[in-house]
């Protein structure tokens, strides 16, 4: 009889994604049921069912004594869901939109499996960690891990969704430059504000293409600066397929959530990060901090960002042959072993 397993992800695609991604290696071997909460709604496939549990944000004082009421009828809503739908294993992608569920879990004395694919602990799941049975991670050393659940740590391959494994490249027949930028699904300002000029530079020399993610309210005025401009663009907000767009990209400029790293890692792409400065205990950082150190990308630190040093980095990647190409061999050297066979038959035993 296939057990009855319940996921708890919301928020952003950085939390959403890994969710569905591990939907797709569960769903033959066991019955799967998913809450999230209304921002992780958009994310989800249209033929995605789904149970809303919207958890709020805790950090208003004035509204802290509303907020704390509404989780405790969460936690019941929570409860009931994993009664109803006889759950035996609860496992958690997120951050606090997870609590009820979590705490539902620890009450009915159910499993529960954390994700923690950031390099340094969060917060939410430091909370969890305290009775949580397992966390999966992609590095043995991650920051704020409390040496004291050493031994509920697994070692994990990053949950890549499966299209990214099968992405088959288009054959270039010129020689076009393809950059695609990227900072999340709000877009970022400071990417629409520096790098855009840098691009137009770029263009002059060589054939550029550039995929442009940036906020709704940005996109007519993006598209209208390359067009005046002469670039080749592609300029959008949100893309159901997205490794179709990214596939043939040369070089990708991202900010250095997780999900995102490790998706154009396994693509074999080359890519600049700029690291949100404000992340939680600075995790984009340290997340980017790893793919340098294996010599896959670059890493521009925001705080020092102007128009020069965007200039000159950029012009210096794509002139730099010897670098790049090095960068993309230990890219492909990286993904040697990894597979989404092996991925998927280490979480089914897992859980079986």
């Amino acid at each position: 009889m296939k057990k009855n397993i319940l996921l708890s992800t919301g928020g952003t695609g950085g939390h959403i994604l890994p969710a569905l991604s591990i939907l797709e290696h569960l769903k033959e071997n066991f019955n799967l049921e998913i809450v999230t909460d209304k921002r992780g709604v958009k994310y989800f496939p249209n033929d995605q069912r789904y149970i809303l549990i919207n958890t709020p944000r805790l950090k208003n004082l004035l509204l802290l004594p509303y907020n704390l009421l509404l989780v405790f009828f969460l936690i019941i809503k929570s409860i009931n869901v994993i009664k109803r739908k006889n759950i035996e294993i609860v496992i958690s992608i997120g951050g606090y939109m997870s609590l009820p569920v979590c705490l539902a879990a620890k009450i009915l004395n159910k499993d529960l499996y954390l994700f923690e694919p950031n390099l340094v602990l969060g917060r939410a799941n430091r909370f969890y960690l305290n009775f949580a049975k397992k966390v999966f991670v992609y590095q043995k050393e991650l920051k704020n891990f409390p040496e004291k659940f050493a031994d509920k740590k697994i070692i994990s391959k990053p949950l890549i969704r499966k299209d990214f494994y099968k992405v088959e490249k288009n054959s270039k027949k010129d020689n076009v430059f393809e950059i695609t930028i990227f900072g999340g699904s709000q877009g970022a300002i400071i990417f629409d504000n520096f790098i855009k000029e840098t691009l137009i530079k770029i263009n002059k020399k060589i054939k550029v293409k550039v995929n442009h993610q940036t906020s709704l309210e940005n996109i007519e005025n993006l598209k209208n600066y390359y067009s005046a401009n002469d670039l080749n663009s592609y300029v959008f907000n949100y893309e159901n397929n997205f490794f179709n767009l990214i596939k043939n990209s040369d070089l990708c400029i991202t900010r250095a959530g997780a999900s995102s790293l490790a998706e154009i890692a396994t693509l074999g792409i080359p890519f600049l990060a700029i690291p949100l400065k404000n992340s939680a205990d600075d995790h984009q950082m340290e997340n980017a901090k790893y793919y340098e150190k294996i010599g896959c990308c670059w890493i521009l630190n925001q705080n020092e960002m102007n128009q020069k040093e965007i200039d000159d980095l950029l012009f210096k990647i794509i002139e730099n042959e010897d670098d790049y190409n090095t960068k993309k061999n230990n890219l492909k050297q990286f993904n040697e072993n990894n597979s989404w066979k092996e991925l998927n038959n280490k979480l089914i035993n897992i859980f079986a």
